[in-house]
């Protein structure tokens, strides 16, 4: 409840003072208004208009702030307001709280009676009358300053149960600016720890939602977009990262079967340093695909793009050297032949080293330049907010796909011309096979990057990565494993026609 009062007459003050003695013993005793709390507000009219309209907005506003609607930083409920001993205060008061329809009680508190914590009977009123109650008034201002005063209702505290309250709905008078229909609520629900409130506006203006927004299916409220990136956690990340290490797991073994079968002649006559430092490399191919797994950070955005570059030219280059060295070992059985003295290791040495510092030099300029970093896309899609790596130069990126796939045409070329030398141990025939289908899969790779959107362009990636790298595997080292470990008698077979 509460009062607007001037304080300037004994009478009034004595009245000032009942009424805070009353609310103090009614929050008290818990057998008057269980569960309810009573409260106050006592303001100064000081018989001035100005001040009036002030003090009635003060009731309408926060403490430190005359704004009407904006209470965040209280909690008050306000049930009635108590007019001034003055008609024409009361009148004034009325001209505001019309508009947001508070009741105005009239006439003060006649008398009341009740027995306080002491046990005490206390009465409100020189007589000691029994009864108690208040008169509701409405007071309709029109704009000639003219105003009605109608009395809708009475409030007796001592009145028989449910019927303390009474009003005549018929008789309330809106004044016309209302157009006889309730206003609308302002208020949103309460607000929570650490925010605050802004008032609902009415309009039919549309407004566009924060790029961190949504808007939901009625289109009438912006709701938080969600997070969207290839986690561990989620059942796609999952698999592919199950791959990944299965993959690797796959290479280690043949690189093992390679090593415990270093003597026979199948791996003596596919350079075996090439072949294992093939196989290392095809691992590390495998495992590089985890960097594109999990929330893009800033060390993790350095390494992906330039590790997986390096490590594939390490493989690709392998591949090469290994083409070469096939066709150099046919010429050079040639009576005469120059080409003996380009046949070895320092031939496909040179080659994987020159090939890899190329590569490795391409990726350290563009980590000068402009290195990738971790980037937040708020426009692709609608409902979430893509955390990605940002390639931070789309041309280096580019330079350093196109030179893998510039020795991946190579070493295809070669092994494709190579395919039907007649050697015994030629692997031009699988060498063409996985380059085959180590370019088909980079080449459906570039569409597929381009037209997905959020994490699957990571899915995209990690799955190539795989399937290329699988490719190599499977057609270069599968047959050599199946006749070393199911076939041991080929091996010996081989071994004879290569003796005589």
């Amino acid at each position: 409840m509460t009062v607007n009062e001037f304080i300037g007459k004994p009478k009034i003050y004595q009245h000032v003072l009942s009424l805070v003695y009353a609310v103090k013993e009614i929050n008290d005793n818990p057998e008057i208004l269980p569960n309810v709390s009573l409260g106050f507000q006592i303001y100064n009219s000081y018989l001035n208009e100005r001040m009036t309209y002030q003090n009635t907005l003060n009731l309408l506003s926060t403490r430190k702030h005359t704004v009407p609607n904006f209470k965040c930083d209280q909690q008050k409920n306000m049930v009635a307001v108590i007019g001034g001993l003055d008609s024409e205060v009361s009148r004034h008061m009325a001209t505001v709280l019309g508009i947001y329809k508070y009741p105005q009680l009239h006439t003060f508190l006649k008398s009341i009676i009740f027995n306080n914590t002491a046990g005490d009977t206390v009465y409100f009123n020189e007589k000691g009358e029994l009864a108690a109650g208040f008169d509701i008034i409405n007071w309709v201002t029109f704009p000639n300053q003219s105003f009605l005063k109608v009395k809708l209702g009475w409030m007796d505290p001592q009145a028989l149960e449910g019927k303390e309250f009474s009003i005549n709905a018929e008789a309330i008078k809106w004044h016309n600016m209302f157009n006889q229909v309730m206003p609308l609520a302002k208020c949103n629900e309460n607000c929570h720890p650490g925010f605050c409130k802004k008032t609902k506006d009415d309009m039919d203006d549309c407004v566009k939602c924060s790029a961190d927004q949504f808007p939901n299916k009625n289109k009438d409220q912006c709701l938080p977009k969600g997070i969207n990136f290839l986690s561990f956690s989620e059942m796609l990340g999952i698999i592919l990262v199950s791959l990944a290490l299965s993959f690797s797991l796959i290479t280690s073994l043949v690189l093992i079967i390679f090593i415990k079968n270093k003597n026979t002649p199948i791996v003596k006559a596919n350079n075996r340093d090439l072949t294992y430092f093939l196989l290392l490399s095809l691992m590390l191919c495998f495992l590089c695909s985890l960097l594109f797994v999990g929330r893009p950070q800033t060390m993790t955005c350095y390494f992906r793009q330039t590790s997986f570059g390096i490590i594939f030219s390490v493989a690709v280059s392998c591949v090469l050297a290994k083409t070469i060295t096939v066709v150099l070992a046919f010429m050079a059985t040639k009576p005469g032949s120059r080409m003996r003295k380009w046949v070895g290791r320092r031939l496909t040495s040179s080659i994987v080293l020159t090939c890899a510092l190329i590569q490795a030099s391409l990726c350290a300029v563009w980590l000068a330049t402009a290195p990738p970093f971790p980037d937040l896309d708020m426009h692709s899609l609608a409902e979430e907010i893509i955390v990605e790596c940002n390639e931070g130069s789309l041309t280096m990126f580019c330079c350093v796909l196109g030179y893998l796939g510039f020795l991946a045409t190579i070493s295809f070329t070669v092994a494709f011309l190579a395919r039907k030398l007649p050697d015994s141990f030629n692997e031009a025939k699988f060498i063409t096979f996985s380059m085959l289908v180590f370019c088909s899969v980079w080449l459906s790779f570039v569409p597929s990057y381009l037209s997905t959107k959020g994490k699957y362009v990571v899915v995209v990636e990690i799955f190539s990565i795989l399937a290329s790298s699988a490719g190599l595997l499977g057609f270069i080292f599968l047959p050599k494993c199946y006749i070393i470990i199911l076939r041991p008698e080929l091996n010996s077979k081989e071994q004879l026609i290569r003796r005589k």
